[in-house]
């Protein structure tokens, strides 16, 4: 049975103290929503993407693809699989740093608006900050673009889009493919259909490679806000206010300022100018982009290491929302969402004045510290959740 009733929609909850979920309401405004009464939770898994299963098939694959490394001298191998980037030395000064990624189901969105100027960038933030992330300069970019048909002016916005982010990140795109698979894509509705996927190549010197291999207890976490849920999570956000909560991407919501569609589709930040400046001025011990397994992307440092978080930026509206609509676990929204934090830079104690100093304009803010070496785990202060 289906009824229609009106909720709360939740403002902003400051985390800068103490909150969590939605234990803090600021302002709030009503607005009706259909839902089923009895609805259970919602999860990342039940919305359609399997983690554990994932982690099981990447593991299978990689017995393959680990063979392959033989054609490398091991020595020139300087992070393993699994990292956000992968970097390998190809003369005594200088190392490449690797990625590839796509937008996800993000597209969707740009399918419902029939917007397609934004999500390019995406294309480039997704791989651009993931190179960052091993203290590499993003340098070179790639594209493949696979459409149901082809649209000219929608390859046209979507290259906007990639044009934008590139000169954002600094990164030239030097080349890609346009590939029409009719039986193979299909998109939010006949003919709009499509996937984009990026590879970009970074350069560093082998001896200034980062992966928090120097990290030690006392450096301090600094957080870097995100424009709101970035790439990763969009199966999940689209279930619970689309198919649960039966808002429409055109529907406007007072807390979000904006539509739905329109908060979904705001593009990825790109951190590459103020993470790299920064670097030029203070030792950065460890880099992350957060992603799909929000805080989780904490915990892929060589040098295995806790942190403890007791301050947080002010969680935008849109993950309130879906926490709301879609009865979501506090730990699912922590380990799925980027939760208003895009991306992470780790600095020793004493430079931690300066670093924030220097990233001021770009919203920086302490969330925390590594408090313990040896085990890897993140505790969040103001709601007890611990992710390990």
């Amino acid at each position: 049975m289906r009824t229609i009733l009106t909720f709360l929609t939740l403002g902003t909850h400051p985390l800068t103290s103490q909150a969590s979920g939605l234990a803090k309401l600021t302002s709030a405004r009503y607005v009706s929503v259909v839902m089923t009464m009895g609805e259970e939770p919602l999860t990342y898994r039940e919305a359609g993407v399997d983690e554990r299963s994932e982690e099981r098939a990447l593991s299978l694959l990689l017995r393959h693809l680990a063979g392959t490394l033989s054609s490398l001298p091991e020595e020139d191998i300087l992070v393993p699989f699994g990292y956000f980037a992968a970097v390998v030395r190809v003369r005594e000064d200088l190392a490449l740093a690797v990625s590839a990624d796509g937008v996800g189901t993000k597209v969707l969105i740009a399918q419902m608006l029939s917007r397609y100027d934004t999500i390019g960038i995406d294309g480039i933030a997704m791989n651009v900050n993931d190179v960052l992330c091993v203290g590499a300069r993003p340098f070179l970019f790639l594209d493949y673009l696979a459409v149901e048909e082809v649209r000219p002016e929608v390859v046209e916005a979507i290259g906007r889009g990639l044009a934008d982010g590139a000169r954002q990140a600094g990164v030239a795109i030097v080349g890609g493919e346009l590939a029409q698979v009719r039986d193979l894509i299909k998109g939010h509705r006949s003919g709009v259909g499509f996937d984009l996927v990026g590879f970009c190549v970074g350069l560093v010197s082998p001896d200034k490679v980062i992966t928090g291999q120097d990290l030690q207890i006392g450096d301090v976490l600094i957080g870097l806000p995100s424009s709101g849920i970035h790439s990763n999570g969009l199966t999940l956000a689209r279930k619970v206010l689309f198919d649960r909560a039966r808002l429409k991407p055109d529907q406007f919501i007072p807390e979000l300022a904006t539509t739905v569609g329109e908060e979904l589709l705001k593009p990825t930040t790109i951190y590459v100018s103020p993470v790299l400046s920064l670097m030029e001025k203070v030792a950065v011990t460890g880099l992350f982009h957060i992603t799909g397994g929000g805080l989780k992307n904490l915990l892929r440092t060589a040098k295995p290491a806790s942190f403890v978080l007791d301050r947080w930026t002010e969680v935008p509206p849109i993950f309130s929302l879906i926490q709301h609509y879609g009865s979501v676990p506090e730990e699912e929204m922590w380990t799925t969402f980027n939760m208003g934090i895009g991306f992470c830079v780790l600095v020793r104690e004493t430079d931690a004045t300066k670093a924030l100093e220097h990233l001021k304009e770009a919203g920086a803010l302490p969330i925390g510290q590594v408090r313990a070496l040896g085990e890897r785990k993140v505790s969040l202060t103001w709601n007890g959740l611990t992710v390990g």
